[in-house]
């Protein structure tokens, strides 16, 4: 059996092309991902700096995405796959000032997806990972100390002909998120201590 590449082999070498999303494949979509308790690779504790990306997320998709910086990736991209991921993330509330601008509702541990890859709908040459925290947030928080924790896979990256079909798959994985963070096992690690070093 052929083992599957990382994302840290995938980007030594030129990348296959993303498969196109299909209707077979948005029709047979589970509402709930992952065993009933994280199995390993998970969980994967991530933390860094919030850096501007693109600015896409918000603006073109509906969905504002918090970058990590590049030096936070290795814990996934050496282990992992590119696609979609769920989990939990905290903001810290200061900025890199030391001045506190979030307020408590801001910056308490939230449902999270995250995109791990080159978004090739984009066309991206270099791996991101970009988290979209489920939450609607008061104002940004560039330069924000984040702490994240990657508890399951959704599904494989993929290419798509329209934004409408990349937004529609994007609300999908915000459902199947949710839905597969509320079982027991994996709700536990919104009390982690992880997210307890925030300041």
């Amino acid at each position: 059996m052929t083992m599957l590449e990382t994302a840290a082999e995938l980007a030594t070498h030129e990348r296959p092309p993303a498969p196109l999303r299909t209707e077979k494949f948005r029709q047979s979509r589970p509402e709930v991902v992952g065993p009933d308790c994280p199995e390993p690779p998970f969980p994967i504790s991530l933390s860094g700096a919030v850096r501007k990306g693109f600015g896409r997320g918000g603006k073109d998709l509906g969905c504002p995405t918090a970058n990590l910086p590049d030096e936070s990736l290795p814990p996934m991209s050496n282990v992992t796959q590119t696609g979609v991921y769920y989990g939990y993330a905290q903001v810290s509330p200061y900025n890199k000032e030391g001045q506190k601008v979030l307020s408590e509702d801001d910056t308490v541990v939230l449902p999270m997806v995250m995109s791990l890859g080159y978004n090739p709908f984009y066309k991206n040459q270099q791996l991101t990972a970009e988290i979209h925290i489920m939450h609607n947030f008061k104002s940004d928080f560039y330069g924000h100390e984040m702490r994240a924790i990657v508890l399951g896979y959704i599904r494989p990256e993929l290419n798509y002909t329209s934004r409408e079909g990349l937004i529609e798959d994007i609300e999908t994985d915000k459902r199947v998120a949710l839905k597969s963070l509320a079982r027991p096992e994996y709700e536990k690690y919104k009390s982690d201590l992880h997210f307890s070093l925030l300041p």
